[in-house]
């Protein structure tokens, strides 16, 4: 015997849907080097997103953004523009997810990663990721 599926139900199990990959929060994760981490030089920073395309500065697109490091540099205040040629901040304004630095000293190490729109303007709420580590 079929027995009947009532409407409601139907409805009930179709409600919980999860909110589409682009209403989530953009972030930024630093893959390597990991945290804590003792590596060799030339260090290779890899860079992950979600929630964001990563895509050239000249792009002007809504939920999209390019990728800025900040090397043993304090972030610059997140309603300003990234400065440009200062030592210590670097723009990645090809779109880039990966950037050797090769002139880092042995020792302790922090690198700051910040997703900005094409006006280089940190995105709102900040999309930072941090990583700390020393270069043998």
């Amino acid at each position: 015997m079929k027995i009947p599926i009532p409407t409601l139900a139907l409805g009930a199990v179709l409600l919980p849907v999860a909110a589409p990959a682009q209403a989530a929060h953009p972030k930024v994760k630093i893959v390597a080097p990991a945290n804590g981490a003792t590596v060799s030089g030339p260090v290779k920073v890899v860079l992950q997103a979600s929630g964001v395309e990563i895509v050239p500065a000249t792009v002007e697109r809504p939920g999209t953004g390019h990728h800025h490091l900040f090397v043993d540099h304090d972030l610059t205040p997140v309603d300003d523009t990234i400065p440009r040629g200062v030592t210590g901040i670097l723009h990645l304004g090809r779109g880039q997810t990966e950037f050797v630095l090769d002139s880092l000293k042995p020792g302790p190490h922090r690198v700051i990663a910040v997703v900005a729109d094409w006006k280089h303007v940190p995105l709102k709420p900040p999309v930072v990721d941090t990583v700390r580590f020393t270069v043998k």
